[in-house]
């Protein structure tokens, strides 16, 4: 398996020569250059796996340079109860028949990337052990990145992370679960902005190559590729929970803000998962709906501050890896639409034959305000007694407006509740639980660096405290 990148620029790579980075190096996103189609009896097969079985089948399809063996060993050593605190890794809570919640946040920091970010960091450490390498991680969260990233990097021999977030715009829970942490390997930067100012800087960053391959610079956010195959494992999971047999057709709903999540489920449906429509479910920052309502990609000048953090994004990285797909592989219609963008502008599609591809893909879209979060909550709480985080609510409601009847529905659980303790007060008049040890995890000492929104304060820091 090799790979490309979206605006063409880069010479075919293998899985190991794009996993520790981030852009490719003309500044588009790297890619497989063909996904791997299943036949049905593939699929049958895979159907009574465990996760970490089926997570070896997927991920050896995308990093058939990494010998089976070792990845086997880091596949298993990844996908244990101990980590994910069930031994079905990602468990699928039913509501009703034929209406589901996919359970992602069992893992360390209680939030979907978890599941990515902890194989993430084990084949980092395998390929920097045999190459006796060091690398300097950056990257950029609105929430839940950062730490997942974090907690999977923490200790690592050979590795340093350089983490920024925006001042302000996180729950406090999970701007302690980042800062609270001590591991003299962890940077946590505080920008002075919104996501958005810190995705461009690390966009910055990465662009600048000579700084990269001079201090080493990797990526964890969803532009790297390992971290969205790692994703596509548990649509396939999801979807044997669900099923009885390999002909029924399954929704997925995704709350989305830089669309690696979705991005992964597209992947999926690509490699032959029977998936009927791909939900995208966003919140008041509605880049993504708007998209696949008209055609129109417009990021916004402002990003706005809502009860659903992690989905604060006006710019959405992995959009590109999808559009790349839309207007047919051809990498001169991304660099076009893409100069675009860079530009501050925006692009629109409806006119073109590329947008009625949409359909074709499983994509439909819808929006989410804090209201119908709130709503939402409610509902999921009475009517079924579960409770959910802001972000699965955004994708429950916009989900259940595109429910068909005889069709499956799994709405992807982002988060627990305890990580926005807020919203959930005020939407049911109580606090949710908290796992054991992390009561107090607010009160804890934290350790963090405030930055102005600048490349070159970043890269100046990131020289200070390189490995």
């Amino acid at each position: 398996m090799k790979y490309l990148s979206t605006r063409g620029g880069m010479p075919p790579k293998t899985f190991t020569e794009i996993l520790l980075g981030g852009l490719a190096t003309d500044g588009g996103l790297t890619i497989a250059e063909a996904y791997p189609r299943l036949t049905r009896d593939e699929l049958a097969a895979w159907r009574g796996m465990s996760y970490a079985e089926l997570a070896f089948e997927i991920v050896r399809r995308f990093a058939d340079d990494i010998p089976a063996a070792d990845l086997k060993d880091i596949v298993e050593r990844t996908y244990t109860a101990d980590i994910f605190h069930s031994a079905d890794i990602t468990p699928v809570k039913t509501l009703e028949p034929g209406l589901f919640i996919l359970g992602l946040s069992n893992g360390p920091t209680l939030a979907f990337k978890d599941v990515a970010m902890q194989l993430l960091g084990n084949l980092f450490e395998y390929v920097l052990a045999k190459d006796n390498a060091e690398i300097n991680i950056l990257g950029a969260t609105s929430g839940d990145t950062g730490s997942a990233a974090e907690y999977a990097m923490r200790g690592k021999r050979g590795i340093k992370v350089f983490m920024l977030s925006p001042v302000g715009k996180m729950s406090p829970f999970q701007t302690a679960q980042m800062y609270s942490l001590q591991d003299p390997n962890i940077f946590n930067i505080a920008v002075e902005g919104v996501f958005d100012d810190c995705q461009d800087i690390v966009k910055a960053v990465s662009n600048d190559l000579e700084f990269k391959a001079k201090y080493k610079i990797g990526a964890v956010n969803s532009i790297n590729w390992a971290r969205v195959t790692a994703q596509v494992v548990y649509y396939f999971k999801a979807y044997f929970a669900v099923t009885a047999g390999n002909d029924e057709e399954v929704s997925f709903s995704v709350p989305s803000g830089n669309f690696g999540n979705v991005c992964a489920g597209h992947i999926a449906r690509q490699m032959g998962l029977p998936i009927k429509k791909l939900i995208v479910a966003t919140n008041e920052n509605d880049v993504l709906d708007e998209f696949f309502r008209t055609g129109v990609y417009r990021p916004r000048p402002q990003t706005q501050h809502t009860s659903s953090p992690s989905m604060d994004i006006s710019k959405a990285s992995n959009f590109e890896r999808f559009v790349y797909d839309l207007v047919g592989r051809d990498p001169a219609v991304v660099n076009d639409l893409w100069k675009q963008v860079d530009a501050g502008g925006s692009f629109d599609l409806s006119q073109t034959p590329h947008f009625a591809k949409v359909k074709d893909f499983g994509f439909v879209s819808g929006e989410s305000s804090h209201a119908d979060r709130l709503a939402t909550i409610r509902k999921v709480y009475e009517q079924y007694g579960a409770m959910i985080d802001t972000h699965t609510a955004d994708g429950v409601k916009v989900g259940l407006e595109h429910r068909e009847a005889g069709v499956p529905l799994v709405c992807l659980e982002t988060a627990l509740p305890a990580k926005f303790e807020e919203t959930i007060r005020e939407a049911l008049g109580r606090a949710p639980e908290r796992p054991a040890g992390l009561d107090n995890l607010e009160k804890l000492p934290q350790r963090f660096e405030v930055m102005r929104a600048d490349a070159e304060a970043v890269k100046r820091y990131i020289v200070a405290h390189s490995v």
